[in-house]
């Protein structure tokens, strides 16, 4: 069920208005993306009694969610005529896979293609025992931070919830990580332990159906990642980030990038309606923020513009200025066609971090991954869009209008 346009206090509200899930060709309803409630409100709208719906809702949404089944017919604690009727009325549904491209270093990046035609991305990055899935809340993104490949295309929707857990649910299928009969398959255990809303879009413009996607992946009885193992990505909605806290309660990331007010300014353009200070105080407030789930700063190093010894300092200030409970991941600039920034020199990112570490404050660099695929930080965007500069100017034009 589509939720209401959130309200942005101050200046136009950029976010898109809300439209009906479109509607399959056979008629059939998605149960993914529904929680418990409406889920029992769906077999009951599709014929199972009113009398069986909270227990039929129970033992499906196990079957979907805990054990990852796409077939009715598998679900063998149901009776086989509910099965049928179950089969006839609905789907459990996956992303469409356009593409998938596998790195170098072992980094799989899906294009991914909604039921009315669009397409975004999700990116699974392993580590030796574990990963983490980079998970898109928009296809485009409302924002236009002008060294990320992602901010050069035109916001076309927000993802549902539905489409936000179904790329969980894909890469559980590709890992092959759904917990089989009498197996104790834990978040530790598996190797996506892990998940960032990192990918395309500015999740807290899409907060409601990112906030109800995520709460299915938290539920014990489901998908079970624990909440310190999901980290949301802002790049400083102020006035959504303490409700972030208390209603989603995950581990918070903000994308700061700079430290001046021309410079965020020009890189990070929503700093024109909340600045630094502003967001800062919001870091400050974030609910469960404490040194042990501290608060993680990400930083591009884009050379001649953000990485001088100045600027190092200067972000050693601001984090003791507010007593920020704080981590800084410096991030080597990944390059994508026609951007105009080049990333910062290995030596000056060391001198950079170097800095940080030595005022207490911890600054690792991260490793760049899947650059060879443009799945690395910053490149990510569906490739069947191809745009003039003109056009490309536009967009950020229009963007920037509507966030004034």
């Amino acid at each position: 069920m589509p939720t209401a346009a959130m309200t942005i206090p101050g200046g136009a509200d950029p976010v898109p208005v809300p439209r009906a899930p479109t509607a399959r060709e056979d008629g059939r309803v998605d149960l993914v993306g529904l929680n418990k409630a409406e889920m029992a409100a769906a077999l009951i709208a599709g014929g199972v009694p009113q009398s069986q719906a909270k227990l039929r809702a129970k033992q499906v949404w196990h079957w979907i969610y805990h054990r990852g089944l796409t077939d009715f017919s598998g679900m063998t604690d149901i009776a086989k005529d509910t099965r049928v009727l179950l089969a006839e009325r609905f789907v459990v549904g996956r992303p469409e896979v356009t593409t998938l491209q596998v790195s170098t270093d072992g980094t799989r990046k899906w294009l991914l293609r909604t039921d009315d035609g669009n397409e975004y991305e999700m990116v699974f990055i392993p580590d030796a025992d574990r990963g983490t899935l980079c998970v898109s809340s928009q296809v485009g993104c409302t924002l236009n931070c002008r060294f990320c490949h992602t901010g050069t295309m035109k916001l076309v929707r927000n993802l549902t919830a539905g489409e936000i857990v179904g790329q969980v649910m894909l890469a559980r299928d590709t890992l092959g990580e759904w917990p089989q009969p009498g197996e104790d398959l834990t978040g530790e255990a598996r190797m996506l332990s892990n998940i960032v809303m990192m990918g395309m879009g500015e999740p807290l413009y899409n907060f409601d159906n990112v906030s109800k996607g995520l709460g299915i992946v938290m539920d014990e009885t489901g998908l079970a990642l624990s909440r310190r193992r999901i980290t949301l990505s802002t790049s400083g909605v102020v006035p959504m980030m303490a409700r972030a806290g208390q209603e989603i309660g995950v581990n918070l990331a903000v994308s700061l990038h700079a430290v001046t007010k021309e410079v965020r300014d020009e890189i990070v353009p929503i700093n024109r309606k909340y600045g630094i200070e502003e967001l800062l105080k919001a870091c400050a407030a974030y609910p469960g923020a404490n040194n042990a789930r501290r608060i993680t700063f990400e930083y591009v190093m884009l050379k001649d513009k953000n990485d001088s010894d100045e600027d190092a300092h200067e972000l050693v200030r601001l984090i003791r200025k507010y007593k920020l409970p704080a981590k800084v991941n410096l991030i080597p600039f990944n390059p994508w066609p026609g951007v105009a920034y080049e990333c910062s020199d290995d030596d000056r990112i060391a001198r950079f971090s170097d800095i940080i570490f030595k005022a207490g404050i911890s600054a690792p660099v991260r490793t760049p991954r899947g650059r060879d695929i443009m799945a690395a930080c910053g490149q990510l965007k569906s490739e069947s869009e191809k745009l003039s500069r003109a056009e490309l100017d536009r967009i950020a034009a229009e963007k920037q209008a509507a966030l004034a």
